[in-house]
């Protein structure tokens, strides 16, 4: 997640914007930025369906035609039971591009944007992608300081674009969003930066706790920092170039906003804003190859590294790749705080999108895994009829 610094002033613009029930639930929990990791469970079911209205963004313009996503044959799913223990707000099942399964709770619409939190770091990594096609970034070999020179002589001297994508940096950080202290909160602290980036400011005083390339350790702030340089490098916001890249040419139904600093920045690790379905059409992007029709908009051989395991995580048959979660299963995902996901399955040809307001940041996985595993089975049980897509 991005510094909310910028949010205190901005409540106060956009409570005229926000139902009832959603400014008396969610505004008083952002009296100080990090609280958004600290909301009361009312503030979680109501504020993550209204972020739109209650934090600044950018807004990141949808097609004029949206990608088609026809029916295909229905799942027999009952997800009740889950939906109502895991604070569910939505479950999409795409198969070969159809919508085998939908399903919304917690008040959640198919017009609805609800926010992704870490999802956004595999849209970011993707992004990279793009640029190094578009020739913006030279290849992942290249040491970040290129693009953001602020950090030489800092624990990010000499780590490649690679290292930060896979998160080997080897610099110290903090991502335990049960502690107030703890660098993910205090990231979004407004602190002042003499002029500089206030990502940069802040990443350039970290520790190195390794030699880059040799340790995994999970770090919203280096997504941020890809963020950072991805501005550098296109010249874009990443907005608008994810608008370029994906959401206008592919086809998303809806526009959709990406928070910002109060430099105009994007959070590049986290939250951006959409419905269940264009998040649905984002995994559906991946699962076609990184392709539009005939346009390729990744490098070739992008997605067989980004997708698979780069980065030894410390858990039997996971993994981290370029900002994506894998698994020995072949399946891979994309995961955000408190429930967010994107479960791609090659072999079944299936996007799974689930979108919730745990109850806890993290823990609730072996949940969550559980209803996957109910989903293959239901889909191999009744297999789509018909493989085409809906390109």
């Amino acid at each position: 997640m991005r510094r909310l610094s910028a949010l205190a002033a901005s409540l106060i613009l956009s409570t005229a914007l926000v139902s009832p029930a959603v400014a008396q639930d969610v505004l008083p929990a952002l009296e100080t930025p990090s609280q958004v990791l600290f909301w009361p469970q009312a503030a979680r079911e109501a504020g993550f369906r209204a972020m739109d209205q209650i934090v600044p963004h950018r807004v990141i313009k949808a097609g004029e035609r949206p990608h088609p996503l026809p029916a295909g044959e229905p799942l027999d799913l009952d997800v009740d039971a889950y939906m109502q223990s895991e604070h569910t707000a939505g479950i999409l099942v795409l198969q070969d591009g159809h919508i085998r399964f939908e399903k919304y709770g917690l008040g959640f619409t198919p017009e609805g944007r609800w926010t992704s939190f870490s999802v956004a770091k595999s849209l970011t990594s993707t992004l990279v992608g793009a640029a190094i096609k578009d020739g913006y970034i030279e290849s992942l070999e290249t040491p970040i300081v290129r693009y953001l020179p602020e950090l030489a002589g800092s624990a990010y001297d000499g780590v490649t674009v690679r290292q930060l994508l896979t998160m080997t940096s080897g610099a110290d950080w903090n991502e335990d969003y049960t502690d107030p202290n703890a660098d993910v909160a205090r990231f979004f602290t407004k602190h002042e930066t003499g002029g500089m980036d206030p990502t940069l400011h802040y990443m350039r005083q970290l520790k190195r706790a390794a030699e880059p390339g040799t340790r995994w350790h999970y770090s919203t702030g280096e997504t941020n920092l890809v963020g950072v340089l991805l501005t550098r490098a296109t010249g874009k916001p990443l907005a608008d170039y994810l608008s370029e890249k994906l959401w206008q040419p592919y086809g998303m139904e809806r526009d959709s906003g990406w928070m910002i600093d109060e430099t105009g920045q994007e959070a590049s690790g986290c939250c951006v804003i959409a419905t269940l379905r264009d998040w649905g059409r984002v995994g559906q992007f991946i699962l076609d190859g990184g392709r539009i029709g005939d346009t390729e908009v990744l490098p070739h051989g992008w997605l067989e590294q980004a997708t698979t395991k780069q980065a030894d995580i410390g858990e039997e048959g996971e993994g981290y790749g370029f900002q994506w979660w894998t698994h020995e299963n072949g399946r891979f995902g994309a995961y955000g705080i408190f429930g967010q996901s994107i479960t791609i399955d090659p072999n079944r040809r299936t996007v799974v999108v689930i979108l919730s307001a745990w109850p806890t940041a993290t823990g609730r996985s072996a949940q969550r895994s559980a209803l996957l595993a109910q989903i293959a089975a239901a889909v191999d049980a009744a297999p789509q009829a018909s493989s085409a897509t809906s390109q």
